[in-house]
């Protein structure tokens, strides 16, 4: 798998990083990300950090993206970076991620000269309640703030990916349902254009339950979505399927159409239970529907490092799955909750929170990871 280069690609070490910072201190005053009494400021969020534009220059000799990490440079709520540290002071200065690794520089992504054609990425986990929707919503975000074309499916008759970007389900007309099971349905009379540029949403509701009962009659029942989507693989760069939390027809539907797979997992001791079962259900997609499927990486969610339940749970999945399990790791905010009855992503919601950047930071990392294949 190409997750095997993931961790020599765009990476450096905090030691290179500190060693060209310090060149630069001692060449001139505080450098643009670091103010007269030590604390970071963001260089890139204008005059609030009160620095001096020209100290921008000092970052002219560093390769583009390598090094400079303009979400590393927000100074988090001091509770909530305790979530994701027990020592946040420790963590920013050794630069060691949550997950008890190196962690590494991921390269801010240039600007795209055409789009297309998309990898499909499941966002998937039987268990419920674990960050799927969450995710999907955010990580399209970020990468379309990136740049990059996002379609969004909502695959799940909850409707729940709909509902947080702002759509009421049951006063849609055509949703992904229709698509599926209507001859002669194009894409275009269900999309949504979603109040995030470059993002893009194939709405569902209850009507998608219906779905999995009377795929059951089709001929290569397993492949209707991938059918469907085909049309839209020169429009997008990516598109992330909110999966329901089963193991059902629908759910094998969208790993047959995917060509990664992400399983958001709850630091939890019941969510870490369910991984084994699927795994085995993405080996056997692979083997018999879908070759070109891979496990793309284990996105750790609402991590709280305070609690050792949390800290154990993140151990043990680290050990088990070793480079499948991402950097980036998803704490507890209660801004995730509340983004969810704006109706709008954290990335718009609380731009500078460092919920927003754990999925900046993830989109990134998402795409060094495509890149090393």
């Amino acid at each position: 798998m190409g997750l095997q280069a993931v961790g020599s690609v765009a990476v450096h070490t905090f030691a290179a990083h500190q060693s060209i910072q310090s060149t630069q201190r001692a060449q001139s005053t505080p450098t643009a990300h670091q103010s007269m009494d030590g604390h970071h400021v963001n260089a890139m969020a204008g005059d609030r950090g009160g620095a001096d534009p020209a100290r921008l220059a000092d970052y002219e000799d560093v390769p583009e993206g390598h090094f400079y990490d303009p979400d590393a440079e927000y100074e988090p709520d001091p509770e909530y970076a305790a979530t994701l540290a027990p020592d946040a002071a420790r963590q920013r200065r050794e630069r060691i991620g949550p997950t008890g690794r190196p962690l590494p520089y991921f390269p801010i992504p240039g600007p795209l000269t055409d789009h297309g054609p998309a990898k499909i990425i499941a966002m998937c986990n039987q268990k419920g309640g674990v960050g799927k929707t969450t995710s999907t919503i955010n990580l399209g975000a970020a990468l379309a703030e990136y740049g990059r074309r996002v379609l969004l499916v909502d695959f799940d008759p909850q409707g729940a990916l709909s509902v947080g970007l702002g759509v009421n389900p049951m006063e849609l007309d055509l949703t992904v349902y229709n698509l599926l099971m209507e001859r002669g349905m194009s894409a275009d009379e269900v999309l949504l254009k979603t109040a995030v540029p470059n993002m893009d949403l194939l709405p569902s509701n209850i009507d998608l339950s219906a779905a999995e009962v009377q795929l059951v009659s089709e001929v290569a029942r397993e492949s209707t979505l991938q059918r469907a989507l085909k049309p839209l693989l020169a429009d997008y760069d990516y598109i992330v399927i909110d999966c329901q939390p089963s193991l059902g027809l629908l759910t094998v539907n969208a790993l047959t159409a995917a060509h990664k797979v992400i399983v958001p997992l709850e630091c939890e001791f019941f969510a870490l239970r369910g991984v084994a079962l699927l795994t085995e259900t993405i080996e056997k997609v692979q083997e018999r529907l879908n070759p070109e499927l891979e496990l793309d990486g284990i996105l750790a969610t609402m991590y709280d490092s305070r609690t050792v339940h949390s800290r154990e749970v993140l151990a043990r999945v680290v050990e088990a799955f070793d480079d499948h399990v991402y950097h980036t790791v998803i704490g507890r905010t209660v801004r995730f909750p509340e983004t969810t009855v704006a109706g709008e992503p954290i990335t718009t919601y609380a731009s500078n929170s460092v919920g927003a950047a754990a999925y900046r930071q993830l989109a990134r990392e998402v795409l060094a990871r495509c890149h090393a294949e």
